[in-house]
């Protein structure tokens, strides 16, 4: 190798050597030294505490939040469930109810008494028109000598004795009340039960119907015998759907 090959090799080295220097100092990342004093750490670090804290209260916040939703939630089933157990019970006559409606009285025709006639009793097919013709003309509830009609209800005769289920009417007067939807529908039943068949006929067995005015508030007693239900038996939950 001449003398001239060997000065350019040295510049060309120079300066790849002078290349690899300045690019290894800009990519060397200078040294940082954390100059905070012990008072500001202590600071930053109960900074970081309370942001800590704040997190915590908030979680905490909407725990108690769903816990709440949960409870409400459950509440409202069973509210749910307690509201359609009493609309059933009502419906069924379990519960004591007050509403508009009118009052009748059977009693015997005091002139058939003053002939020595004498009236004790009423006849269950009587009864049965009676309670009939009331359902026709709209009546929501009726009791009669106290005893709530529903729809399981027994009028019959036995031993000569008139009973509704195992009450005896055997005393006169009795009375009957009726509850309707409104003041208007009981005007409209009391009209119709003045003129009405069941008058006549009763009348024909010595036996008086009077019809009172409509009242605001009459209350009828629940059913105070138990239900018995036939022909019906619990569902096991694995038969659920069956038929």
């Amino acid at each position: 190798m001449d003398k001239r090959k060997m000065i350019n090799f040295t510049l060309i080295m120079m300066v790849i050597g002078f290349m690899l220097a300045v690019q290894f100092q800009t990519v060397k990342e200078p040294v940082t030294r954390d100059t905070r004093g012990t008072w500001q750490l202590r600071e930053d670090l109960l900074k970081e505490k309370e942001l800590s804290s704040k997190l915590i209260q908030e979680i905490r916040s909407n725990e108690e939040k769903l816990d709440k939703y949960e409870t409400e939630r459950d509440q409202s089933k069973e509210q749910v469930l307690r509201e359609t157990l009493e609309e059933l019970k009502r419906e069924a006559g379990m519960t004591e109810i007050t509403g508009p409606g009118i009052k009748l009285r059977i009693e015997p025709v005091y002139e058939e008494l003053m002939l020595g006639k004498t009236v004790s009793s009423i006849s269950p097919e009587l009864l049965k028109r009676l309670v009939n013709e009331l359902n026709m003309n709209d009546a929501l509830h009726i009791s009669i000598d106290g005893q709530r009609i529903i729809n399981t209800t027994v009028i019959r005769d036995v031993n000569r004795e008139t009973k509704i289920d195992r009450h005896s009417l055997n005393k006169l007067p009795i009375e009957v009340l009726v509850i309707t939807e409104n003041m208007k529908t009981a005007e409209k039943l009391y009209n119709r039960m003045k003129v009405s068949k069941s008058v006549e006929e009763f009348f024909i067995d010595n036996l008086r119907i009077v019809v009172s005015p409509p009242e605001k508030e009459i209350t009828i007693p629940a059913y105070n015998d138990s239900i018995h239900i036939r022909y019906m038996k619990a569902v096991r939950p694995d038969e659920g759907g069956k038929s």
